[in-house]
C-alpha cells in the first residue's frame, strides 16, 4: 500500500531550470533575483515593500526589531502556532505573553488579547494559523488604541484573503515562511513586508550584518567600495537560487490555491455526514489557502484523536496532531509570561490533526483518506483488528 503524505510541494521543471539559468550566471547569493522576487511578492500582496530572509523566523526577529521591541517589553503571541513565533521575542530579551485562541479559527481575536495586556506590552504577534486569516480590524483597532505594533505572522498565509484583500495588508508588518511545509516554497526562506519605508530599509541593512551598502552596490562597482557598519545585523540573506525558484511558485500561487480549495471542499462534504468530527471551514471575513486542513476529534467520535491517528496509520495514511501549544513546550515551562488559562489552545492542541492536502493529491487518494475516516466513524472493529486487517498489526 503506497503512503499517503501530509504535504507534497509542487515543484517541476520550471523551477530547476530557473535555478539552473541562477548558476550560470555566477551570482547565486543575494542578488538581483531576490530583488525580483521581493517586488513581485510584495506587489502580489498589496503591500509597499518586501524584504527576503533566509526563514520566516529571522523575518519574525527583523520584525520585532525594527518595531521598535526592546530587552524587557511584553509581546502577546498565540501560544496555539509553531514555537517559532515565540521563540522570535525571546531572542531580544522581551517576554512572550501568551494568548488564547478563537476555537472556529484557531487564532487569537480582539477579546483574547486584551485579556493579556499588561503594563509592559508593546507589541501584538498575531497569526493566521494554517492559513485561516485573523480577523484583524478588531485587533488592528485594539492596537492602535493602546499604541502597540501589529505583526502578523503569516507563514501559511499566501494565498489566502481577509475581507477580499490578501492577509498580511492591514498589519504594520507581516512575515511569511516559505518551508516546503507552505504552499509557496523556496526550500528554506522567509519574506517581510510593510508599507513603512524606514522599516524596510533598516530590514534590508540588519539581514546583511547590518551593513550600510547593498550586495548589488558593491558588486556592480569596478571601484573597492568602503561600507560601514551602524549598529549589530545578522545573516539572514536569501539566496538567489531561492528567489528564482519562488518567482515560479509565485506564478503558482493562484492553481495552488484553486486546487487545495477544491480538496477542502471535498473533505468538508464528506466530514458533514460523520458525526464528531469538527472541520476547518472559512470564516465569514475571509478565505483560507488551506495551507492546513485540520479536525477535531470531538468526544462523541468512537475513536479518541491518538486512536484516530494510528487508524489513518494503518491505512497509509500519514495525518499530524493539530498545531502544538508552545506554552506547554519545556522551553517555557514556568514561563511567566502565562498570566492565564488557555482553554481552548488546550483543546485544539489535545483534539485536532491534520488531514492530508497538496496540490497533486489525486482523486483516488482524497478517496482513501475520507473511506478510512468513514471506516472509523462507523466500524465497530478494535485497533488492534484494523491494524491486522491491514498488515501493519
Amino acid at each position: 500500500m503506497s503512503r499517503i503524505s501530509v504535504m507534497k510541494p509542487w515543484l517541476g521543471p520550471e523551477e530547476a531550470e530557473a535555478v539552473a539559468q541562477v548558476i550560470a550566471t555566477g551570482w547565486v547569493a543575494q542578488g538581483p533575483r531576490t530583488v525580483e522576487f521581493e517586488r513581485a511578492f510584495s506587489a502580489t500582496q498589496g503591500v509597499s515593500h518586501g524584504v527576503a530572509t533566509s526563514s520566516c523566523t529571522t523575518a519574525l526577529h527583523l520584525a520585532l526589531l525594527v518595531a521598535g521591541v526592546q530587552m524587557g517589553d511584553d509581546v502577546i503571541v498565540p501560544s496555539l502556532s509553531f514555537i517559532a513565533t515565540a521563540n522570535a521575542v525571546t531572542y531580544l530579551g522581551a517576554r512572550p505573553v501568551f494568548a488564547d485562541v478563537d476555537l472556529v479559527t484557531g487564532n487569537v481575536t480582539a477579546e483574547t488579547l486584551d485579556a493579556v495586556l499588561t503594563p509592559r506590552t508593546t507589541a501584538v504577534i498575531a497569526v493566521d494559523q494554517g492559513g485561516m486569516p485573523l480577523d484583524l480590524e478588531p485587533i488592528r483597532e485594539l492596537c492602535d488604541r493602546h499604541s502597540l505594533a501589529l505583526i502578523e505572522d503569516a507563514a501559511g498565509g499566501a494565498g489566502s484573503t481577509y475581507r477580499g484583500r490578501p492577509v498580511g495588508t492591514g498589519a504594520d508588518i507581516t512575515a511569511w515562511s516559505f518551508h516546503p511545509r507552505k504552499l509557496l516554497t523556496t526550500g528554506e526562506g522567509g519574506m517581510l513586508t510593510t508599507d513603512n519605508p524606514e522599516w524596510a530599509a533598516r530590514a534590508r541593512r540588519l539581514r546583511e550584518h547590518s551593513m550600510d551598502v547593498s550586495a548589488a552596490e558593491r558588486h556592480t562597482s569596478v571601484l573597492p567600495v568602503q561600507e560601514g557598519y551602524p549598529e549589530v545585523g545578522y545573516n539572514y540573506r536569501m539566496t538567489d537560487m531561492q528567489a528564482a525558484m519562488g518567482l515560479v511558485q509565485l506564478g503558482k500561487l493562484p492553481e495552488m490555491v484553486r486546487r487545495r480549495r477544491a480538496l477542502a471542499d471535498d473533505y468538508q462534504a464528506v466530514l458533514a455526514s460523520l458525526p464528531g468530527l469538527r472541520y476547518a471551514v472559512d470564516p465569514e471575513h475571509g478565505t483560507s489557502n488551506f495551507q492546513s486542513f485540520w479536525v477535531e476529534v470531538l468526544p462523541d467520535f468512537p475513536l479518541g484523536r491518538e486512536e484516530l491517528l494510528e487508524w489513518l496509520a494503518a491505512d497509509g495514511i500519514s495525518s499530524r496532531r493539530g498545531i502544538m501549544a508552545a506554552h506547554r513546550q519545556r522551553a517555557y515551562a514556568g514561563h511567566s509570561g502565562l498570566v492565564r488559562p488557555l482553554p481552548m489552545t488546550d483543546r485544539l492542541t489535545d483534539n485536532t490533526l491534520i488531514l492530508p492536502i497538496f496540490h497533486t493529491m489525486t482523486e483516488a487518494e482524497h478517496r482513501r483518506v475520507t473511506d478510512s475516516l468513514r471506516a472509523a466513524a462507523e466500524s465497530p472493529r478494535n485497533m488492534r483488528d484494523h491494524a491486522s486487517l491491514n498488515g501493519s498489526g
